[in-house]
């Protein structure tokens, strides 16, 4: 239970420290953590997330810059993103 804590913990930090306008897949997040195949888990940690304002889940997407999943729904998740200059069409976020 504590190795899951502490994951969860790593997986917070690292996710509260990504930058206004950037995002990193649920991949790189894993990998930053130390878990690199954990990025299932990473996407389960932001679906439970306590504190999407000071955690912004919505900047992790999934690989290949694709829109990935949201314990609000897409809709709110691209509004969101596109907020921080995103372009989203058909679950693809660009420039």
């Amino acid at each position: 239970m504590k190795k899951i804590r502490d994951f969860t913990t790593k997986v917070h930090s690292i996710v509260s420290q990504i930058p206004f306008g950037e995002t990193l897949s649920y991949q790189e997040v894993a990998i930053k953590a130390g878990s690199p195949r954990a990025c299932r888990a990473v996407g389960n940690i932001m679906h439970h997330n306590p504190d999407p304002k000071n955690i912004p889940c919505h900047r992790v997407v999934a690989s290949g810059l694709k829109l990935g999943g949201y314990a609000w729904g897409s809709k709110v998740k691209t509004k969101k993103l596109q907020a921080e200059g995103w372009q989203i069409k058909n679950g693809q976020l660009s420039r």
